[in-house]
């Protein structure tokens, strides 16, 4: 009778979670999660899938999650095995991404006296999931308990600020079921909110605010990393277009896009200090924080008069500190009720007339010189189709993509880890996106790649459709751009470039390829996106050659920038 009563509760939940959105269950073996792992596969629509490595299975849920904007549950057995989620939980928290975990405990009763795979599991993930509740043992209680917990943990992983969620649940043995699968009944629970529906409410003074705002000509919009439809950047598009607002949009914004008053060149137009003689009066911020150190740096020195900060999700993302005004209605929300329609002025000229200049000079430096990390990351941003998932990894990449993406008419859907900003479960990141049935690449430099070497062998059993992108340098590159690097004395070499010799070639179920020029990168990606399977792209790069092209981009620039300026 408690065994039955045990999968009444475990397929209960898993019911609920189906009930309200969840589709996909991403499962790593083990004994205690017995009654969890069974539910799920028995439970009608979760998708399962088996995962060996736990912290690989993190970071793919997590990248499934964001590709499809709907929860997914990670389930795992007790132990260390609830440990190696933590780096995926702390980067969904950050970049509010939804989860529902799920980890297998020990009873009450074997806790703290050396019981195998025993640990403290309550509050595992501390300040860093929306909820936490540590569930009575399943079978000695109605498992209607359950259930709505289940449900009350949906709903806070989903509104109104997304984000890990955590159920603990203890079990006694037997694990086992006692019979079949048990009847489970509908779920008859509706108070599940939507993240969309909550996110569409607009408070008017927050409109008061925008539209007295609006009446300043120059202004800037700061797009950073946002998870947003389509519909809602041409939205916000159409605003800066409406004001005569430049948007600084970074490829993670969803906002590259040609047509509007996007543009792609901030990250230089700061870098070499023309944006210091072109101040704004307003800046109004949206989305995570800023990929572009540049820019946080101007902003810093700058200090516009207004400086508002769009923040429905209420995660003051101001590392600048630069206070000013915070609005908790979605940008999209708010721009049909903006009353200016000024179009373009004197001012968003001037900022078009320099990106227009920066964009000759990075083609000029490009056009003329070998396939390194700039133009890697131009050509990858230029050619992979509307339809797909860019994936970028964070230390280089994500800074190449945001300095070298060039504007698009509709560019694919982009992606990083940048809540945590970490370089661990990239791979299996980005082969999580691609279980949502869109063709994948990722952009990703040879130790993060290496980082997540498990996770690669795991995605290339798995029916997906992703292509690497992998800039071999042989080591922690970005390094190189950093003051340590002009040190004597510090050992440079061993502490920080680690050179570690990968042989990308030899891994198991991988199609290898290595390219040399743009061209054969264009060719290697057309041949390989669209095909099931894992393809990994590789282009040896030189450091030191590198670093010196990316010096002559900036020189390039600061020249051409100067030489506009002069004839003007």
């Amino acid at each position: 009778m408690k065994g039955d009563l045990v999968y009444e509760s475990t397929c209960g939940a898993m019911a609920e979670l189906v009930a309200h959105g969840v589709t996909h269950a991403v499962v790593s073996p083990g004994s205690r999660s017995t009654p969890l792992a069974i539910a799920a596969r028995w439970v009608e629509g979760l998708e399962v899938s088996i995962h060996l490595d736990e912290r690989s299975a993190g970071f793919h849920a997590l990248g499934l999650a964001k590709a499809t904007g709907r929860p997914v549950v990670l389930i795992c057995t007790s132990g260390t095995a609830a440990a190696n989620y933590l780096p995926a939980v702390i980067e969904a928290h950050y970049s509010g991404v939804p989860l529902v975990i799920f980890t297998a405990d020990r009873p009450p009763e074997l806790r703290n006296w050396g019981a195998g795979q025993t640990i403290d599991q309550v509050h595992l993930y501390g300040s860093h999931v929306r909820h936490f509740a540590e569930l009575p043992v399943a079978g000695e209680v109605d498992p209607i308990h359950h259930r709505l917990a289940t449900v009350r943990a949906v709903d806070a992983a989903r509104s109104p600020r997304p984000g890990p969620v955590h159920l603990n649940w203890p079990f006694r043995e037997p694990l086992e079921p006692s019979h079949g699968q048990p009847a489970v009944e509908r779920s008859t629970v509706r108070s599940v909110r939507s993240v969309r529906s909550a996110r569409v409410a607009v408070d008017t003074s927050d409109v008061r605010l925008l539209n007295e705002l609006a009446r300043h000509e120059r202004g800037l919009i700061v797009a950073g990393p946002a998870d947003i439809s389509d519909d809602a950047a041409e939205t916000i598009l159409g605003l800066g277009a409406r004001l005569g607002w430049p948007i600084i949009a970074e490829p993670l914004s969803q906002l590259r896009r040609s047509g509007g008053t996007a543009l792609a060149t901030g990250d230089h137009l700061f870098k070499v200090g023309w944006a210091d003689g072109h101040i704004p009066e307003v800046v109004l911020r949206f989305g995570n924080s800023p990929t572009c150190k540049p820019l946080r740096l101007w902003l810093e020195r700058s200090r516009p008069d207004h400086h508002v900060l769009v923040d429905p999700d209420e995660r003051w993302n101001d590392a600048t500190f630069i206070g000013g005004a915070v609005v908790r209605s979605s940008l999209d929300a708010l721009a049909p009720h903006v009353e200016v329609d000024r179009g373009s002025t004197g001012w968003t000229n001037e900022w078009f007339v320099a990106e227009a200049a920066a964009s000759r000079a990075i083609d000029h430096v490009l056009d003329d010189g070998p396939l390194l990390e700039a133009a890697i990351a131009r050509t990858v941003s230029s050619v992979v189709p509307d339809d797909a998932v860019l994936y970028v990894s964070n230390s280089m990449p994500v800074r190449d993509l945001d300095s070298f993406a060039p504007l698009r008419p509709s560019p694919p859907l982009t992606f990083a880890n940048r809540g945590a900003s970490g370089i661990d479960g990239v791979v299996s990141s980005a082969a999580g996106a691609a279980r949502s049935g869109r063709s994948t690449v990722l952009l990703i430099g040879d130790v993060a790649a290496m980082h997540d070497i498990g996770g690669l062998i795991d995605s290339a059993r798995r029916a997906v459709d992703l292509t690497l992108v992998v800039p071999n340098n042989n080591g922690g590159g970005i390094f190189s751009f950093l003051p340590i690097a002009a040190h004597d004395n510090v050992h440079f070499e061993e502490l920080f470039h680690t050179p570690h010799e990968p042989e990308f070639n030899t891994i198991p179920g991988v199609r290898h390829k290595e390219v040399a020029t743009r061209s054969e990168l264009e060719r290697a990606l057309s041949e390989s996106v669209g095909v099931s399977g894992v393809d990994l792209i590789e282009i040896r790069v030189d450091r030191d050659t590198n670093l010196a092209q990316h010096r002559a981009i900036t020189e390039a620039i600061r020249e051409v920038l100067m030489t506009t300026e002069t004839t003007r």
